[in-house]
């Protein structure tokens, strides 16, 4: 692998928010278009388990989530644009395999290598905004991306439907592969390369390890690190679980995209009002405040669960009214986690989604096999999680909430 003889016109601001929003769009897609599929998907391979078929999801966000240990350090070497080119390469040839898998075992093998390939997607995405940004700038780019892609979760379970009513499940996967394909072609044509040439690091054990060591040694990343793992299992746990909740418990049938849609909805105003505040208010104010509220949500969400289940419109409210400070959550989580480590943004990158990533997964599914025909094993998972997010706030900022440093305005344009 090597870099381009002659160098790409700059992306412009409008263009960036636009490849990280398709970039995330790809991971988003590949877990929510084929939700409503899962019944299907349990019938055509004969599993005698329903909670079985939640590895269908868990395979793939385990091996995006580990998988991006890998990407960091080749990142930081060769270069975000090739590295993400050869992996959207991977995660077409998983779409390829999911579409013609005769048995189960290869088909989960399939969605393991579409998660390998997608790993690259959250890993250089994520690198390319912090070469070219920093600061509240960073945590404003990133959440008009979030904002972008917050559309495809609104949309893409009801694309799936709508692809179930004329065509088989596989069909899903077909789609999928399309997208992945135009998504390739545009990073072809129009990706810079953004790592700088002070920036390169060697592809060396030693190198790889000392790269990661210095991410380790910043309290405020490892802090917000673990603090999105516990807000991350929330969000996996709700995915995971969705379809049974929607389906099973509420008897929605094929009205449940609409019911994803509306939390999909609200995550994405969330996301949208953080992007035109976080550069008055700051991150650590608002992530502080939104967490304190999402924990008590949660909490009174689950505590009126276990007394009486309530209905479907009470808990699509509670939920929602849950989900909403997601999106201005998880930004500037992000953005915190990121700033100490520039020098070392591609293995940063791929340490804090492979964290977030596997132990949001596994987090996530724990509380999905709780499942026991009602919902309230997964909201009292959903505050426990929560709880977890604070606790790691509260250790990283050494019991101090809600402080942030004064902004600096000076570098408010993406650099080139």
């Amino acid at each position: 692998m090597r870099n381009e003889a002659a160098p790409r016109p700059a992306l412009s601001t409008f263009e960036l928010v636009a490849m990280v929003a398709a970039l995330s769009a790809l991971n988003a897609l590949a877990i929510d278009i084929m939700l409503p599929a899962l019944p299907d998907i349990g019938r055509d391979f004969a599993l005698s388990n329903d909670n079985d078929r939640q590895l269908v999801i868990v395979m793939y966000v385990a091996l995006f989530g580990v998988s991006q240990l890998a990407y960091g350090p080749l990142s930081d070497s060769f270069g975000r644009r090739s590295i993400l080119i050869w992996a959207l390469g991977i995660f077409i040839i998983g779409s390829v395999l999911c579409v013609v898998a005769p048995s189960y075992e290869l088909f989960l093998a399939a969605r393991a290598l579409q998660g390998l390939g997608a790993a690259a997607t959250r890993v250089i995405s994520v690198a390319v905004v912090r070469d070219l940004t920093e600061g509240r700038r960073m945590a404003q780019v990133m959440s008009m991306a979030m904002t972008v892609f917050m559309i495809v979760p609104i949309i893409a379970p009801a694309i799936g439907q709508a692809i179930l009513f004329v065509a088989p499940w596989r069909w899903i996967f077909g789609a999928l592969l399309i997208y992945a394909l135009a998504v390739l072609a545009w990073a072809v044509l129009r990706l810079p390369e953004t790592l700088r040439p002070e920036h390169r690091r060697a592809l060396q054990p030693a190198v790889i390890a000392r790269g990661y060591l210095d991410v380790l040694r910043e309290r405020q990343t490892v802090g917000y690190m673990l603090a999105s793992t516990c807000l991350t299992a929330c969000l996996f746990a709700y995915i995971t679980s969705s379809e049974q909740l929607y389906v099973d418990v509420y008897e929605l049938g094929v009205a449940f995209p609409l019911a994803f849609a509306a939390i999909a909805i609200a995550i994405s105003g969330g996301t949208f009002l953080n992007s035109r505040i976080v550069m008055l208010h700051g991150m650590r104010r608002i992530s502080h405040t939104m967490m304190l509220w999402f924990a008590a949500a949660a909490g009174v969400h689950a505590a009126l669960a276990a007394f009486h289940a309530p209905p479907l419109w009470l808990f699509l409210s509670l939920l929602a009214l849950t989900f909403s400070v997601f999106g201005l959550i998880s930004s500037n989580f992000n953005t915190l986690a990121m700033t100490p480590v520039a020098h070392v943004a591609g293995s940063a990158s791929a340490l804090f989604g492979a964290v977030t990533g596997t132990g949001g997964a596994i987090l996530g599914a724990l509380i999905a096999r709780g499942f026991d025909g009602t919902a309230t094993p997964f909201l009292t998972g959903l505050f426990l999680a929560s709880l977890g997010t604070i606790a790691a706030v509260l250790w990283t900022e050494r019991g101090r909430l809600l402080s942030d440093p004064a902004p600096n305005f000076q570098n408010v344009e993406t650099r080139n």
